[in-house]
């Protein structure tokens, strides 16, 4: 058995064994609403940062072009990630009253890659990876119903294939997409569902989708690059235990998204990059559907203009650099904005999913360790972020007053990686 043999046996398994534990624990992360910064240890050193600049075969879950670059490795990595969440409300009667704090705030998230070149113009790659920020769990009465939160895990495996055409590359990679779901705590609104009995305290739920995501890459010069990259929705099956709750249903598709970014060598040893994506949240109803018609008899949660988390589409921004230090290490900061998915009209609802930080501040290393084997290291901070509205009901949720959401986050991620 040859090494290229051994090697390629060991990644497979690997990244089976990835993907079966990968909905075992539960995904959150550093987040544009509740997508991730970035899916790689590189990526989360960089704040997402690098669709222009691919270094490892996580670069295939930004931009599969980025194949034909980064030649043959197995990479694997785990981020340890902590949010905080909160909420404060002065009404007097749903929410529950005082600042109240959601639990279970240390995550584990692994994910895993493979690449190789097929001849000197093409390459394939596979990766596992999982999405996540959409968690609470609050151990109060919030909503009249006992114990509140949410849990929605998503893992991805994609493979993909790019060639190389001169300076440009192209690449395509189809994503496959399972789903997980929990909502406990929500009886109080089961009157106002369509389906009563597929509504809340249901347990786990499964959904099951596809999709697919195409890239560029464009060597315009030796030290300038541009890179774009895109998403299609990620067309799932329905949470039927929960399609009294969601919009239409239990549908609940993945959003899709678009990248684009450039790339420049300022010398040998530095290389900075910017990086723009935007998020569409507006074409999943579940998510974009204000919750501001919840008590509605004609908008009833589970219905197709039934009530959602009232997102908006996310833009982001992030600039990062890369320096090589010493001919084994190589150090890399970052920094992302991106908009608030949330307005002050739909706070109530969004208590279970504050999904509302907007600033990313990363920094990181990859330090070549043996001849063939990398560390990759990164860290973030995510200062706290807050947003203000009022009781959207007050009929109904039984006074008025204010509610004030509330969170914060920070990760650390370690990673090893192989080179063939």
């Amino acid at each position: 058995m040859t090494n290229r043999h051994f090697a390629g046996g060991v990644s497979a398994f690997t990244l089976a064994l990835a993907a079966a534990s990968l909905l075992g624990v539960s995904n959150a992360g550093a987040t544009e609403g509740y997508f991730q910064t970035g899916y790689g240890t590189i990526q989360k050193a960089q704040s997402g940062a690098g669709v222009a600049n691919p270094e490892d075969a996580m670069s295939l879950s930004v931009n599969p072009a980025g194949l034909t670059s980064v030649g043959r490795q197995f990479e694997a990595a785990f981020t340890l990630f902590s949010p905080s969440r909160e909420y404060t409300a002065n009404s007097l009667g749903m929410p529950a009253a005082g600042t109240k704090t959601s639990t279970q705030d240390l995550f584990l998230m692994p994910n895993m890659a493979w690449s190789s070149p097929i001849d000197a113009n093409s390459a394939w790659g596979v990766a596992v990876f999982g999405n996540g920020g959409m968690n609470t769990n609050y151990q109060y009465n919030v909503f009249s119903g006992g114990q509140t939160g949410v849990n929605l895990e998503q893992m991805f495996i994609t493979a993909g294939y790019a060639h190389k055409f001169g300076d440009v590359s192209l690449g395509i990679a189809p994503v496959v997409a399972i789903q997980k779901f929990k909502a406990t705590g929500f009886g109080a609104f089961s009157s106002y569902s369509s389906s009563p009995t597929n509504f809340t305290n249901n347990g786990d739920d499964y959904a099951y989708g596809a999709g697919f995501r195409a890239g560029l890459q464009w060597n315009v010069t030796k030290q300038f690059r541009v890179g774009l990259s895109g998403q299609t929705p990620i067309w799932s099956t329905k949470f039927d235990k929960y399609a009294g709750l969601y919009a239409d249903g239990g549908s609940f598709d993945i959003p899709a998204n678009v990248t684009v970014g450039v790339a420049y060598d300022v010398t040998p040893d530095l290389t900075v990059m910017l990086d723009y994506r935007h998020i569409f949240y507006s074409g999943v109803p579940a998510i974009a559907n204000t919750s501001s018609t919840l008590g509605s008899p004609t908008n009833k949660l589970g219905s197709s203009t039934g009530p959602g988390f009232g997102w908006k589409d996310v833009d982001v921004i992030a600039i990062a650099a890369a320096y090589k230090a010493t001919k084994d290490l190589t150090l890399r900061a970052g920094y992302s904005h991106n908009t608030n998915p949330i307005g002050s009209s739909d706070v109530f609802f969004n208590i279970v999913a504050p999904g509302i930080v907007t600033d990313h501040i990363s920094g990181g290393f990859t330090y070549s360790w043996a001849k063939n084997f990398d560390i990759d290291f990164a860290a973030a901070y995510v200062p706290r972020n807050s947003i203000t509205g009022a009781n959207p009901n007050p009929a109904m949720m039984g006074g008025t007053g204010d509610i004030t959401l509330a969170m914060s986050q920070w990760e650390a991620s370690l990673g090893v990686r192989y080179r063939y």
